[in-house]
């Protein structure tokens, strides 16, 4: 990269020129007003850090395990769709990067790349996220690929009863492949990188979906057939049922409320994720950051607890673990990468993360990652933070 990168934000901006409008907004949006997708950020940069002076900081340690696999920090690459139209063949590009770096990556089922597709283009076991759709007998299906892959965890992700309404998406028209119109066309051919690099590959529709799910042979019959599947009827029997089927490491995603994370436990469920869809989903939802706290309570050991929503650096994981988070996940930060410049892209993320993570703790007086607690901030009792989050 000709550019200097010296944080996520540099990296957001390269990818706003190289990537088309419709699928940087795709990732770059909340629902409705996106008021939780700014209070993500906004409630993690109120926490300020405790500074600590006279301590030997000579050897910082950010090596953890996440489901008791070693990794070399407590950060994951988050499941998010499309990441192979942010870039051609993103998916496999992102899951190399995380693999050589030492962290988990989470392929998503409306990845372009397929399950089968990525286990060929990758050494490494990767987790895949689920979700609980009406024809049970397709998400049968996707847990024997995701077995026969080897996939080392199944991420259900209980947060999309219905899919929440992004203005963004609807003014744009996304689709995928993109519609050929004279103003689509006009707009990808601004972005003639993207374009070069997509014409290259043969990976450009649902490939988890489209040719497996029945009458699901093109992305218009992908489009006609998601829209029937949002299940309102989902309860903690069908996880129960997912995880009996599954039979190894279950994480359950989109727990905001102590209660919930309780019973995605006794349902099965080896980790829980706080997260509100990164803004995605529910508008007016806490950040998962003031969340975070009475779900780790809550849980009290029994299950590792992840957080994901405005996880931008490595400050921002120190913020979630010192709070009681095992490990922190970022989605957008990774994809910005990712826009920029594909598998070196998110490599150069992580290294920024990691930078950032060991820099704080060494300035806070913090040698372990694993030692953080809530005396590395200066205000950890964000649920009585006052002021507009908006």
């Amino acid at each position: 990269m000709a550019n200097v990168i010296t944080c996520v934000d540099d990296l957001q901006a390269i990818a706003r020129k190289r990537v088309p409008r419709l699928f940087y907004d795709y990732v770059d949006s909340g629902s409705w007003s996106e008021s939780t997708y700014r209070a993500n950020s906004n409630d993690l940069a109120r926490l300020k850090f405790r500074q600590r002076v006279g301590c030997n900081v000579a050897d910082i340690r950010v090596n953890a395990t996440m489901l008791g696999t070693p990794v070399t920090m407590p950060v994951g690459l988050a499941p998010a769709g499309l990441a192979g139209m942010v870039h051609a063949d993103g998916e496999i590009l992102a899951a190399r990067a995380a693999a050589k770096f030492g962290v988990p990556y989470v392929l998503s089922t409306v990845s372009i790349c397929s399950i089968e597709d990525l286990a060929r283009h990758t050494a490494q076991p990767f987790w895949f996220q689920i979700y609980m759709l009406k024809d049970r007998g397709f998400i049968e299906q996707l847990i024997e690929r995701a077995r026969a892959a080897q996939c080392s965890a199944l991420v259900l992700t209980m947060d999309l009863p219905i899919q929440g309404q992004r203005h963004k998406d609807i003014r744009n028209g996304l689709s995928v492949p993109p519609r050929i119109t004279l103003h689509g066309l006009s707009a990808l051919l601004t972005r003639p990188r993207w374009c070069a690099s997509m014409l290259r590959t043969p990976r450009r529709t649902f490939g988890n979906i489209v040719g497996h799910a029945k009458g699901v042979s093109d992305t218009l019959g992908f489009s006609e057939w998601v829209s029937r599947q949002f299940d309102r009827t989902v309860s903690w029997k069908d996880v129960q049922w997912l995880k009996q089927r599954w039979g190894g490491k279950l994480v359950v995603k989109g727990i905001m409320d102590p209660h919930d994370a309780c019973r995605a436990i006794d349902a099965g469920a080896d980790a829980v994720v706080v997260s509100n869809h990164g803004g995605r989903q529910l508008d007016g939802a806490p950040s998962s950051i003031r969340a975070l706290p009475a779900i780790v309570q809550a849980v009290s050991g029994r299950a590792e607890v992840y957080v994901d929503g405005g996880i931008r650096s490595g400050q921002d994981v120190l913020r979630a673990l010192s709070l009681g988070a095992t490990a922190a996940f970022v989605g957008r930060a990774y994809m910005y990468g990712l826009g920029a410049a594909g598998q070196t892209g998110v490599t150069r993320c992580l290294e920024i993360l990691r930078h950032e993570l060991e820099s704080t703790m060494a300035l806070c007086g913090l040698t372990d990652i694993n030692n953080a607690s809530p005396d590395v901030i200066v205000n950890p009792y964000i649920q009585s933070m006052q002021g507009d989050h908006a």
